[in-house]
């Protein structure tokens, strides 16, 4: 009988529901749980494709030290002597451990209590820091606690809803087609999104404000200063419940909107605009994201919005509040538990001496930090300079998603002692590490998960872990067993983690810190499996109707009850130099997810973009001599470069360029964008600005230009430019640089391990310049390649999907060289939509057939059907049809 399991989607902060379902057969397939409050059964491109993910090519299955497979024992004896040596002989922050938001709460709860309180360093930090650190300083300047006031319902009851640094449409889907649906159902909401490109997202919005890199805080304080002079402060609240306004407001300036435009490049009509929409709309949320957050004055950024929700008393009530957007699926519960490294657990401080006091005593600790630890920039840079002796670095990927990423990849090189936990062997990571250890994924885990509001949800498993691969939970308390902490880490499963957790939120609280869930403090394993989605608060004897949303009573968090203005001004900074001339913006995709070792083992996912590249203006590229798909090579000042494919495209403000953060040293040749970022960071979060760098551009020549597509992962490829993506039955690879010296043949045999007895078949064109040959096995396709002195011009989908066709009709074979599909099967043309598989060529069929609207594209292909995501790209292909015709 097929067993069904609830359980979480592991990829960004909406935290959907999942019900995944495992055959007897052990096929596995997912869909979106309509209980779930936090997607009602949407699925966006990434989830509807977890079941694909679930490949175990690569998995790491055993312990290795030093490269080899050893017992658990012995890899957990090596950790543990490590840390304790290097502690021993250089003091606890000698020793550190480097987070993900991928963990579970469980996880991130044991790695917290023992660094924190047994080994006694706070230097513990996460992935989380490049993502929401600076939300978190903002929150805590602002409410006194790291505390998101609003729901997911508030998009909804909304009149207003500001996008700030957010591609919700491609980011957070699900999110994006609730409020979508929330818009169609009354066209009177207004929507603004501000954002340096015209992202998907923008294709919902009444007003895109095109800003320029970190012009966020000028916009914001224009607003506050156009707040007061025209009468639209809540004068009775913020003279009952706030402190600071008048120095906050006499740092903002004047409503000036020709000075706004100097600092943010916006039309001033633009600003005058948004500021009169903002000003007569009371229910208003600003939801904003990595474009705010990931800046060296991201905190700021969030203080300047912050404040015009506090001075208008727009807070905490239904339709209206700031919204932080959380990137990673559980970085809210890696908050919780203090990951990071100037938090405590259970949303205490640090810095408070009462806090570190209360936490020590609950957890019976010999030890407690006393000082905030090294943040993830910093703590790299110990690790370069010797100060950190022993690293564990869990669930993450810092070789690529690091600023100043080579630099990041040195630094662990010459670390003494280096242990990873993942469920992969050959990330760009995993490979340095002294100790690997093998860690449960998506499907094996159980635990908890909160998303962006504040809804914490299970993640269950329904796969067994495979070989010895466990928990990171149960390594590490394995660890500090064998480091002598016997008692404080006996733990029978995460049921008992999740209700210590649940016990210390409610401990000595009473009301005085937001985080309290010690309704769940007592909560049995049965009681822990049966556990259903609930929002924090939720205290013991909490109303089960109680409202979730934080400050409608006007209440914060500071000693005084009263939130705080802060006063920020508008730096502008440009970063940009005749060596350097533009901007470069780093940020995802709409199908793949981080550093793609779960997303890019999914065909599907790959198939909408399957290589890097750079969006640049057409004007840019024209004054460059760059083409349309032409690869292009980025400089910056730390002496790195990364050669892409160019996209042009008017989304894309001139002197900009956008480069996604997606590719490793596994998928591309030169496509890790995070090494052209210097460490810049922003002074209070720590948080780096991956959104504001300065790169020169140029055409990368290459001596020719290749495509193929081969059943077998290949080799190394000795090439300027390669790109490898999954496909159906294989791999698919973009190729570039100078010819094999072997010739073109015999690379294609070794490189992708052709039996002996293969057949080669093919042609060579144009005096040399052109060449294709294709390889079968029997009747199927192995290998096949197409080689030209100029990008070559392939049906890529087409060719992809031979791989899993027979061809059994050796006259038929040569069709396959001519690199498009026969007439009785019609190119689907790039993948468009990767849930249901239609290409931007079926879209265009359909427009020319009648098809004028997205809904009638969609009835017609299934387009757009699923999860939204390929709506704007849909609707700008019509746009494109239209003004063709009129022409």
């Amino acid at each position: 009988m097929p067993a069904e399991t609830r359980t979480t989607c592991p990829y960004c902060g909406v935290g959907c529901g999942v019900i995944a379902r495992v055959e007897d057969d052990g096929r596995v397939s997912v869909r979106g749980d309509p209980e779930h409050p936090a997607n009602f059964g949407r699925l966006c491109s990434k989830g509807s494709a977890l079941a694909e993910t679930l490949d175990p090519a690569g998995r790491a299955h055993s312990p290795m030290l030093h490269g080899r497979p050893v017992s658990w024992d012995t890899a957990l004896d090596a950790v543990a002597t490590a840390f304790s040596d290097a502690i021993r002989d250089h003091g606890p922050d000698s020793v550190a451990f480097y987070l993900s938001g991928q963990l579970l709460t469980e996880d991130y709860y044991v790695a917290n209590k023992l660094m924190k309180g047994f080994l006694g360093s706070a230097n513990i930090d996460t992935n989380s820091r490049l993502c929401m650190a600076s939300s978190v300083a903002g929150h805590r300047r602002a409410f006194g606690s790291d505390t998101v006031p609003g729901t997911y319902e508030d998009l909804e009851l909304a009149d207003l809803v500001v996008l700030v640094g957010s591609n919700m449409a491609w980011c957070h889907p699900v999110l994006y087609q609730r409020l979508a649906v929330a818009k169609a159902a009354r066209p009177s909401m207004k929507v603004v999104v501000i954002d340096p490109r015209r992202t998907a997202s923008s294709d919902l919005a009444d007003l895109h404000l095109a800003i320029r890199p970190d012009g966020d805080v000028a916009l914001f304080n224009g607003l506050l200063a156009h707040l007061a002079e025209t009468g639209a402060i809540d004068e009775d609240f913020v003279a009952a419940h706030t402190s600071g306004f008048a120095q906050a407001l006499m740092a903002a300036g004047r409503a000036d909107p020709a000075t706004i435009a100097e600092v943010t490049g916006l039309p001033a009509q633009q600003i005058r605009q948004f500021l009169a929409l903002f000003a007569a709309t009371e229910k208003v949320v600003t939801c904003y994201s990595q474009g705010v957050n990931q800046s060296s004055v991201g905190s700021d950024k969030v203080n300047g919005l912050i404040n015009c929700h506090l001075a208008t008393g727009r807070i905490g009530r239904p339709g209206m509040g700031p919204f932080s957007l959380t990137g990673q699926p559980n970085a809210m519960g890696g908050r919780e538990v203090g990951g990071l490294a100037n938090m405590l657990a259970a949303h205490m401080a640090i810095e408070n001496p009462q806090d570190r006091d209360r936490v020590q005593r609950f957890w019976k600790a010999p030890a407690i930090a006393d000082r905030p630890g090294l943040k993830a920039v910093d703590l790299f840079e110990a690790v370069a300079d010797g100060r950190i002796k022993a690293l564990w670095i869990m669930s993450t990927n810092p070789v690529v998603s690091m600023p100043d990423a080579d630099r990041v990849k040195a630094a662990i090189e010459t670390c003494p002692f280096v242990v990873v936990s993942d469920i992969e062997m050959h990330t760009d990571t995993a490979r340095l590490a002294h100790v690997l250890l093998p860690a449960t994924g998506w499907g094996e885990k159980n635990g908890t998960v909160t998303n962006s509001e504040r809804r914490i949800s299970r993640q269950r498993a329904f796969l067994p872990p495979p070989g010895e691969a466990r928990p990171d939970w149960w390594q590490m308390a394995d660890v500090a067993r064998r480091m002598g902490f016997e008692d404080a880490f006996a733990y029978p499963g995460p049921h008992a983690i999740f209700a210590e957790h649940a016990a210390l939120s409610a401990f000595e609280n009473g009301g005085s810190r937001d985080f309290d869930i010690g309704a769940h403090a007592d909560a049995t394993e049965a009681e822990y499996a049966a556990l259903t989605p609930f929002q924090w608060p939720q205290p013991a004897q909490a109303m089960p109707d109680a409202d979730r949303r934080f400050f409608g009573d006007g209440r914060f968090f500071h000693p005084d009850r009263r939130a705080r203005f802060v006063a920020v001004t508008a730096a502008a900074e440009t970063r940009t130099s005749p060596a350097f001339p533009f901007v470069l913006n780093t940020g995802r995709v709409r199908d793949h997810w981080h550093t793609m070792t779960r997303t890019g083992k999914s065909a599907r996912l790959s198939a909408h973009l399957a290589e890097p590249f750079a969006e640049i203006h057409p004007h840019d590229a024209a004054a460059y001599g760059i083409a349309d798909a032409d690869l292009v090579e980025l400089e910056s000042v730390t002496g790195r470069r990364v050669v892409v494919r160019a996209l042009l495209t008017r989304r894309q403000a001139p002197g900009a360029v956008f480069v996604p953060m997606h590719w490793t040293d596994e998928t591309a040749a030169l496509g890790r964008v995070d090494t052209l970022i210097p460490g810049r960071r922003d002074p209070l979060s720590g948080q780096p600005a991956l959104k504001h760098a300065a790169v020169s551009l140029r055409r990368h020549a290459a001596a020719f230009h290749g495509f193929a597509v081969a059943s077998s992962r290949p080799l190394p490829l000795p090439f300027d430019y390669w790109a490898l993506a999954r496909c159906e039955g294989g791999y698919r690879m973009e190729l570039a640089g100078q010819p094999p010296a072997e010739g073109w043949q015999a690379w294609l045999q070794t490189a992708f391990h052709l039996p002996p007895q293969a057949e080669v078949t093919g042609y060579v064109a144009r005096e040399g310049r052109e060449l294709r040959l294709a390889a079968f096995g029997g009747d199927r396709l192995l290998a096949l390649l197409f080689v030209s002195d100029e990008p070559v011009a392939v049906s890529r989908p087409w060719a992809a999907g031979q791989l899993a066709e027979p061809h059994p009709d050796r006259r038929m074979r040569t069709r396959l060289i001519a690199g498009r599909p026969p007439a009785d099967q019609p190119d689907k043309g790039a993948i468009l939509c990767s849930c249901m598989g239609i290409g931007v060529n079926e879209i265009a069929a359909a427009a020319e057939g009648g098809c004028s609207s997205v809904q009638a594209v969609g009835a017609q292909t299934g387009a757009g059907t699923n999860c939204g995501s390929c709506r704007p790209e849909i609707r700008k292909i019509l746009e494109d049809l239209r003004r063709v015709a009129a022409e």
